[in-house]
This record gives structure tokens, C-alpha cells and sequence, in this order.
């Protein structure tokens, strides 16, 4: 089997005060926490948005799978709407205190209409707002090109550098 190398950053936030928080400037663009934990919206929106990006880890879960994980108490998701369509989304998971963005992405025909930097900066809010002691978050070269610059311009760090050879067309998520 051909392999390929995969380099993944991973990168923190360690205070409130890093955040360099970018508004949401569209009227049209609006987030909202779903309060009313469905598995069934989590795993949809899971292998909407990853489909691109070849998320791959979960697709064979089962129902009760999906469940234990979507309707955990430390596990909440955020929806981004543009016109009332799912534009992208994101999951944030707390572990002993911190709080890490799980699931970033937005759909593809909303990216490249600047969406992302606005909606991780809310996924970085939201993190500090459930009083986290540091936000967390990996990407890797198989992500969007620009996923690396987006999160180090809302002030994440990178704090470890990995590079593997991976199976071609795997993915680390």
C-alpha cells in the first residue's frame, strides 16, 4: 500500500485573553448551540462536512455508538446557518478541565466566503465560556490548506509537530 507523509500540529490556548476574535460581520451567517442533543444530527453533519476531507473514523459506528458519544455531557455541538442552511459546525469535548474543538469544518460551498475565522473564534469562546483551563485543538496537512493559518490567527499555538507516514488516503481524525 502507497504511503504518504502526514504532519499534524497540535495547538493551544492557554487564556481568554489570547483570543484574537474575529465577529461574524454577515447577517446571514448565525450561530447556534443544539441544545437537544440528536446522535443522529451529530453523525449527519460529521459525515457532511468531513466527506472532503476524508473523516473516516466514525462512519461504521453504530446507532449506540454514536449515541454514547453524542449525548455524553461533556460533549456539545454549535451549528454555523447561512440562510438557514448548516454552513459548518463544530463539537467542543471537556476532559479534566479542558476543553477541546473536537470537530471544526464548514460545508463546502461556504468556504472561501470568510465563515471559518468568525466561526472558530466562537468555537474558541464558547470553550472559555465553559470554563475551560486551556482550548485545544489538532490539524494536519490532509485538512484545508489554510486550516493551520486560521487557527494560529485566532492566537492558538502550535505546542507538538508530528510527521507520519500514513496509508494514502487515510485520514488521522
Amino acid at each position: 500500500m502507497e504511503k504518504e507523509a502526514v504532519t499534524t500540529w497540535s495547538l493551544e490556548m492557554v487564556s481568554p485573553e489570547e483570543l484574537i476574535y474575529k465577529p461574524v460581520t454577515d447577517p446571514d451567517f448565525i450561530i447556534q448551540e443544539c441544545q437537544v442533543k440528536q446522535f443522529q444530527f451529530n453523525r449527519f453533519l460529521y459525515s457532511f462536512i468531513g466527506k472532503q476531507w476524508e473523516w473516516t473514523d466514525k462512519l461504521s459506528w453504530s446507532d449506540n455508538q454514536w449515541r454514547e458519544y453524542a449525548e455524553n455531557d461533556d460533549l456539545r455541538l454549535w451549528v454555523g446557518y447561512y440562510k438557514g442552511s448548516p454552513a459548518g459546525y463544530f463539537e467542543l469535548r471537556k476532559a479534566e478541565g479542558d476543553v477541546e474543538i473536537a470537530y471544526f469544518g464548514l460545508a463546502e460551498p461556504f468556504i472561501g466566503k470568510g465563515l471559518g475565522g468568525s466561526l472558530l473564534s466562537a468555537a474558541i469562546q464558547e470553550a472559555w465560556n465553559w470554563e475551560a483551563k486551556r482550548v485545544w485543538v489538532h490539524t494536519c496537512t490532509l485538512d484545508h490548506p489554510y486550516a493551520l493559518n486560521n487557527y494560529q490567527a485566532r492566537g492558538l499555538k502550535v505546542y507538538k509537530e508530528e510527521t507520519d507516514q500514513v496509508a494514502k488516503g487515510s485520514c488521522l481524525n
